[in-house]
This record gives structure tokens, C-alpha cells and sequence, in this order.
């Protein structure tokens, strides 16, 4: 779980360092995500260690919200089909300007369906009006980009519900170092 957090945040800062993402709110989103995923691993770390049983209930009840989030926007990734991955393409392109300025600079092309020579484009082959559409190739990343974070979160989200039911298995017993007379 802390090396989730750990590498959310430093996908984050590479995407920023080498140019990748200009919009800080994506960024600022990500490096939340993993602040807060890294919280919740050191309230499990700490509760399992001190074996304190309030911190490891709220442990298991988040990590549990979590796998229910996770399952399901990793379902979502892998079951969109081209049409409605293409309809939430254009509908994120229609949005977002600075998204579509770091796609029209990283991927050299313009406009979504149609390249425009009378419109604004940040792309290098804009000057030589030699510029291909964007859908197609956005197309063809985000299809192969989607089938691997849907596959990865998948992945994480069978290893976090296995969290919550050894945080349920091993929540109420006796911290060995402690009085044996005591109960908990």
C-alpha cells in the first residue's frame, strides 16, 4: 500500500519534471491520492504494530471503501468499448484546454477529428500545416493505456481485500508482550 502511495506520487512529479503535464490540478489529484493512500498504510502499520484495535477497525473500513472504489473504476476501464471510449475522449478534449495543448505538443498533431489550419495549435507541424488529427492516435494510446491501469488496479484491489480480511482475522487478538492476564 505505501509503495502505491510512494509511486503515485512519484509518477506525478516525473509527468511535472519532464514536461509531460502542464494542469496542476491532475497533478495536485494524483499526489493527494497518495498522501492519502500512504496515510492509511501507516494507520494500518501503526495499528498492527501497537495492536490497537480502533486503528486497525478504521484501517480495514478504508481499505475496504477502497477496494470497492478500485474494483469498480478498474471494471469501467476494461469494460469500455471504442464508441464510448471515443465519446469520453471528445467530451474530455471539449473540456479541457490545457490537456488538449500538452496532447496537440506531445503527440504532434491538431484538432480532434479535423485538422483546422485557422485555429490555435501548440504542435511543431502546425507551421508546416502537415498536421494529423488527434483522435486516431489518442485513440490508440489511451486503448492500450486503459487495459493496463484497469489490469493493475485489478490486481491491487484483490491484494487490498485480502488486507481487509486479515485486518478481520488478526484484528482482536492478544498483543503477546502485554500482561497475559489482561484481555486485550
Amino acid at each position: 500500500f505505501q509503495l502505491v502511495s510512494l509511486l503515485l506520487i512519484g509518477i506525478a512529479a516525473w509527468g511535472i519534471g519532464f514536461g509531460l503535464i502542464s494542469s496542476f490540478r491532475v497533478v495536485g489529484v494524483v499526489i493527494a491520492v497518495g498522501i492519502f493512500l500512504f496515510l492509511i498504510a501507516l494507520v494500518g502499520l501503526i495499528g498492527a504494530v501497537k495492536h490497537h484495535q480502533v486503528l486497525l477497525f478504521f484501517y480495514m473500513i478504508i481499505l475496504l471503501l477502497v477496494f470497492i472504489v478500485q474494483f469498480s473504476v478498474s471494471c469501467a476501464c476494461l469494460a469500455l468499448n471504442k464508441e464510448q471510449q471515443s465519446q469520453l475522449l471528445e467530451v474530455g478534449w471539449n473540456n479541457t484546454k490545457s490537456a488538449r495543448t500538452d496532447i496537440e505538443r506531445n503527440l504532434n498533431c491538431c484538432g480532434f477529428r479535423v485538422f483546422d489550419p485557422n485555429e490555435t495549435c501548440s504542435s511543431d507541424c502546425f507551421r508546416s500545416h502537415q498536421c494529423q488529427p488527434c483522435a486516431p492516435i489518442i485513440e490508440e494510446y489511451s486503448q492500450m493505456v486503459l487495459r493496463f491501469v484497469g489490469g493493475i488496479g485489478l490486481f491491487f484491489s484483490f491484494t487490498e481485500i485480502l488486507g481487509v480480511w486479515l485486518t478481520y482475522r488478526y484484528r482482536n487478538q492478544k498483543d503477546p508482550r502485554a500482561n497475559p492476564s489482561a484481555f486485550l
